[in-house]
């Protein structure tokens, strides 16, 4: 059978019990090696999906064409996967090919020009600034540790891991700015400024308190990303947000930037995002109407006729 250790993030075939890694499996460990976190799960799901595919159809990976590869794409759309589903597991195919290529396994990638499926931005409107502000105000009125984690993520825009894994002896100042040292996503360290009123609601969450865990859970341990997704639905059904989850406040904030008229190239150093493509992404969510050409035509040309 093939499996995907949860260890040491390696795809073994274990006849009888016994790990016999082959050179598949050793490309698999080549290619996981290099994420950690969130997406090295994701990784390692993606690759375990495929392993078990090209198992189903008795075919080595590495002898995977690209005809192949388009009957694997053809049967996830036989399942009905959404259509991200089945680009982001291409997307980590072609990834997992291309390290085997570059490391001599195969002689070329099969994944590179697998047709996939059009994939489009999300339409969720998300969080306007009365609304981020309503969310605000109410996780003030919970606790403060309620209260700082909504800060964190609504007005520094941090991911939802990020508070939870920070800890008071990170906290420091730089150039007259209260600042907080963050590991971020891919392990990428961050030094991120606090604007007075985070550091405020921090300063009163942390209490008396000279170190260990910035967030702590009613039971006096670190707050967890399970219970923070928690805190964050509980406020927003409490300010009549309805279903309300981490992102949602993060992707506020980087809207409610590019609404002030926050240069692009601003907006996307302060989100920490690797490629101004995904900045991109949240300015066409932003849903801005009142800019929009055909009230310019209305106003302009037939109102005032």
């Amino acid at each position: 059978m093939t499996t995907i250790d949860p260890i040491t993030a390696a795809v073994v075939t274990q006849p009888d019990g016994h790990a016999m890694p082959g050179e598949a499996e050793l490309a698999a460990v080549a290619f996981l090696a290099r994420y950690s976190g969130r997406t090295l799960d994701t990784y390692r799901h993606d690759l375990r999906a495929l392993f078990q595919w090209a198992e189903g159809c008795d075919l080595r990976v590495l002898e995977a064409t690209r005809a192949h590869l388009e009957l694997y794409r053809a049967s996830m759309e036989e399942r009905r996967l959404a259509a991200s589903t089945i680009d982001r597991r291409l997307s980590t195919a072609c990834g997992f090919y291309r390290f085997a290529h570059i490391d001599g396994r195969i002689a070329s990638n099969p994944a590179q020009y697998v047709r996939r499926p059009k994939v489009y931005p999300s339409e969720q409107r998300g969080l306007d600034r009365g609304e981020l502000g309503r969310f605000l105000f109410t996780a003030e009125r919970f606790d403060h540790a309620h209260a700082a984690l909504a800060v964190l993520l609504g007005l520094n825009g941090l991911r939802v891991s990020e508070p939870c894994e920070t800890n008071i002896e990170d906290m420091g100042i730089e150039r007259g700015h209260r600042v907080l040292r963050i590991i971020g996503k891919g392990n990428k360290p961050a030094l991120i400024p606090l604007v007075p009123r985070t550091a405020r609601t921090i300063d009163l969450a942390v209490g008396e308190r000279h170190q260990g865990p910035i967030l702590l859970r009613h039971d006096g341990q670190r707050l967890d990303r399970r219970t923070a997704h928690r805190w964050v639905r509980s406020i927003g059904k409490r300010a009549g947000l309805g279903s309300v989850h981490p992102h949602m406040l993060r992707a506020a904030f980087i809207m409610a930037a590019l609404d002030a008229g926050v240069p692009l190239r601003d907006v996307q150093v302060v989100a920490r995002h690797a490629d101004p493509r995904t900045t991109t992404v949240y300015d066409r969510r932003r849903q801005d109407f009142d800019r929009r050409a055909a009230y310019v035509v209305v106003v302009a040309f037939v109102a005032g006729g």
